[in-house]
C-alpha cells in the first residue's frame, strides 16, 4: 500500500521549493552519517464483529544524528522550537507490521506515515510494529475499538484542554516556539471531567483533534501524561506547504477529520469538546447538522471576555445551535471542566 496517488499531481510552487531545500538538506546530512528514524504516534482501530477489523498507524520518518538513540542527559528545560529543528525523511519505504502480518507503505513528502491496514487485534490498547530500512523497529500504540461500544470523546487541545491563547498570535507564538514545555498550564478542571467521562463510559475512545504541528505531538503526549488526561490518539497537522495551496487550512483539517470518524465509526456518538476562542462551536455546529446520529453533545469552553475580543469576529454562541434541541444536538458552555462537568451531569453524559 502507498500513501501517496499513482496518478502524477503537479505540486504548489511553495512545495516545489520546499521539497528542494529538503532535499538538499537531507542528501547534506546523510552524507554526515546521519540516519532514518521512526516516531510512532499512537493510531486506532476497530475489532472485527463477524471479521476482521482494521487498524489507523501513524507514525513519522526523520533523520537522526548518529547515536542518537543512546541514553543522554535530559535537558532541565525544552523549548518549544526544538520539536520543529527536525528534518523528515522524503518519500521513505516503511513496513507495518500487524499481529505478524507486514504491510508495505511509503512515507508522503513529509515523512509521515498514515495508512489504514485490515487487523484482527482485540479491543483495548494494542501495539504494532513500524520498521524502516537503516532503523530499528519501534512499537506504536493503537486503542482498537470495541464494536459494542457507542460513546466516544473527541475534544480540542489548544484552550481546550491545555492553556495556550491562540486567540493572541504574538502570545501564541511565543508559548508554541520560546517557552519551557514544563511551564504550559492545563485549563481547570478539565483533566478530571475528562477522567469522570472515561469512567463513566468504559471503553470509549478518546481522540484529540488539533490543527497543530505534528512537530509537538512528543510534546503534547508528554503534557497530557503529566496532567493526568486520559491517552489517546492526537490527529495533527503539518504546517508546511501543501500540495496545491501555500499553507494547509485548520477548518478544512478539522472537517475532514471529523467526517471520517463518522464513516469509521457509524454507531458512535461523539461528545465533541472544544473553545469559542476558534471555530469550534461552528465546526461541531455545521457536524451536528450534517451527521445527527453521530452527536451525542458538543461541549464549548468559553474563553474570558478579553480573549473572546482579542480572536476577532468569530461565531458566537448565540447564533449556533442550542440546548432546546433534540438531545443528540444539546449545546454545552461554561468557562472550565468543573462547569461543563455539572451541564454533563444534568444532560445524562455522567
Amino acid at each position: 500500500m502507498t500513501l501517496e496517488p499513482t496518478a502524477e499531481v503537479r505540486l504548489h510552487r511553495a512545495a516545489r521549493l520546499e521539497d528542494a531545500a529538503h532535499m538538499a538538506f537531507e542528501r547534506r546530512l546523510k552524507k554526515r552519517g546521519w540516519e532514518p528514524t521512526i516516531v510512532a504516534f499512537p493510531g486506532y482501530g476497530l475489532a472485527g464483529k463477524d471479521g476482521p477489523g482494521w487498524v489507523r498507524v501513524l507514525g513519522r520518518v526523520l533523520l537522526a544524528r548518529p547515536g542518537k538513540g543512546k541514553p543522554r542527559k535530559r535537558a532541565k528545560k525544552i523549548r518549544g522550537w526544538r520539536s520543529f529543528a527536525t528534518l523528515s525523511v522524503m518519500d521513505a519505504p516503511v513496513v507495518v507490521e500487524v499481529n505478524g502480518v507486514r504491510h508495505e507503505a511509503t512515507a508522503d513528502r513529509g515523512g509521515f506515515i498514515d495508512m489504514t491496514c485490515p487487523s484482527d487485534l482485540p479491543a483495548g490498547l494494542c501495539s504494532v510494529r513500524i520498521g524502516v530500512e537503516g532503523a530499528e523497529p519501534v512499537e506504536a500504540p493503537v486503542h482498537i475499538v470495541d464494536p459494542a461500544v457507542t460513546f466516544g470523546i473527541l475534544s480540542d487541545i489548544d484552550d481546550t484542554v491545555m492553556v495556550t491563547s491562540l486567540p493572541r498570535p504574538l502570545r501564541a507564538g511565543w508559548n508554541t516556539f520560546m517557552l519551557d514545555e514544563f511551564a504550559r498550564a492545563s485549563v481547570p478542571g478539565m483533566s478530571v471531567l475528562y477522567e469522570r467521562l472515561t469512567n463513566a463510559h468504559p471503553g470509549a475512545p478518546v481522540i484529540y483533534l488539533s490543527t497543530g504541528s505534528w512537530n509537538v505531538a512528543p510534546t503534547l503526549t508528554r503534557f497530557m501524561s503529566r496532567h493526568l488526561y486520559p491517552a489517546g490518539p492526537m490527529l495533527l497537522t503539518d504546517w508546511g506547504p501543501t500540495k496545491d495551496s501555500w499553507f494547509r487550512s485548520g477548518r478544512a483539517h478539522k472537517r475532514a477529520t471529523l467526517n471520517r470518524l463518522a464513516e469509521e465509526f457509524p454507531n458512535v456518538k461523539w461528545l465533541l469538546i472544544g473553545d469559542d476562542g476558534q471555530h469550534d462551536p461552528a465546526i461541531y455546529a455545521e457536524f451536528a447538522t450534517s451527521h445527527p446520529a453521530n452527536v451525542a453533545a458538543i461541549a464549548i469552553r468559553r474563553l474570558s471576555p478579553t480573549q473572546s475580543v482579542l480572536a476577532g469576529a468569530l461565531p458566537s454562541l448565540s447564533e449556533l445551535p442550542q440546548a432546546s434541541g433534540p438531545a443528540d444536538r444539546r449545546l454545552l458552555s461554561a468557562p472550565d471542566g468543573a462547569g461543563l462537568a455539572g451541564l454533563m451531569r444534568e444532560a445524562g453524559l455522567l
